[in-house]
């Protein structure tokens, strides 16, 4: 007997072990008192950050090297078995060459290197960190992207400055303190009528994405709006089709800029038509199973992604990158039975 499918693994940026020590952030004289012995995950402007060629884990600093105390943009990040971690801005120390690596989506690119280091971005390269440095690397991110965009009173328009190191900034004229904001967006694996799991599952793809790139529909929360309806609006402006029994799968953070990724399912008639929102969905279509098995089957990062033919719609499909939420969701209702 088939049983509702569950999300098979963790989400690739959802792995932590980093204890976050929310009380430190309010107690310099402790963090000072250790930052001789801190370690720092350094971020360039692209939002990369060194790995040893072939390791899983990131290329740490030491935090002396940065000065006697914390710099006025260091970012407490954690504590973890008994070392603490900041982040930093920072580039390659000497000049840089390029090397081509297979990114997470399964194309290949070209990425800066250095002393033996190659400088990987989050969203491609995530899913080859260890569960500490994933961790690390996925809130290093989503504190820069925050800070980029906090500059500035929403108040006042005076220039803020960041406090509680890196966990929240202070307006330099009316006093108003700001926190980290996550923009809540909700993604949806919607399969078919068919059975507990459905036969069918629907796929889109945006006009800007890469061709073959398919992946499940997902959209901003709206003001005002709960996750469920958010899922149904969503699903119906932009492919037209009306779901049914939303269930909650599980979340990752998404720090592009500043995003979790609510996953969830829900379930629509197949044979009714699809209608893309123009200028959003280029393409939308219903995939079968056993279409979705062949495509992980053919799916390498290695080698790249290899595109897989399907049946009806699209000529070919090239499944979410390893870093997405998506594709966990995929893979999960994929492995499941009818």
């Amino acid at each position: 007997m088939s049983v509702p499918f569950t999300l098979g693994a963790l989400p690739t940026l959802s792995r932590s072990t980093v204890d976050r020590q929310e009380d430190l952030r309010t107690h310099p004289a402790r963090l000072v008192s250790r930052w001789a012995d801190a370690r720092v995950v350094l971020l360039d402007d692209a939002g990369r950050t060194p790995v040893a060629e072939g390791a899983s884990a990131l290329a740490f600093r030491k935090a002396i090297d940065f000065g006697a105390a914390p710099p006025a943009d260091a970012v407490f990040l954690g504590e973890w078995q008994d070392v603490d971690y900041w982040s930093l801005p920072g580039g390659p120390s000497g000049s840089a060459d390029t090397v081509k690596m297979a990114g997470s989506w399964g194309f290949v690119e070209e990425v800066p290197r250095a002393d033996g280091e190659v400088w990987v971005e989050l969203r491609g390269y995530g899913d080859l960190l260890d569960d500490t440095s994933a961790g690390l690397f996925t809130t290093a991110q989503a504190l820069r992207f925050w800070r980029r965009q906090a500059k500035f009173c929403t108040r006042c328009g005076s220039a803020t400055e960041l406090i509680q190191f890196g966990w929240a900034s202070k307006c330099t004229g009316c006093g108003r303190e700001e926190y980290p904001r996550t923009d809540p967006a909700v993604i949806c694996l919607v399969h078919s009528l068919e059975g507990v799991n459905g036969s069918h599952v629907l796929l889109a793809r945006q006009p800007i994405w890469p061709a073959g790139r398919y992946s499940v529909l997902a959209g901003f929360v709206e003001a005002g709006e709960s996750l469920e309806a958010c899922v149904v609006r969503e699903i119906r402006e932009e492919v037209g089709a009306v779901v049914s029994d939303v269930r909650y799968l599980g979340s990752q953070p998404w720090p592009f800029p500043r995003s979790i990724m609510l996953g969830f399912t829900a379930r629509a008639d197949r044979s009714l038509p699809l209608i893309p929102a123009d200028g959003e969905i280029e393409e939308a279509l219903w995939v079968s199973r056993a279409e979705v098995r062949a495509a992980f089957e053919n799916s390498s990062r290695a080698e790249g992604s290899k595109p897989t033919p399907i049946a009806e719609g699209a000529a070919e499909i090239i499944l979410p990158g390893n870093s997405s939420i998506a594709r966990v969701m995929l893979k999960a209702w994929a492995d499941a039975e009818e």
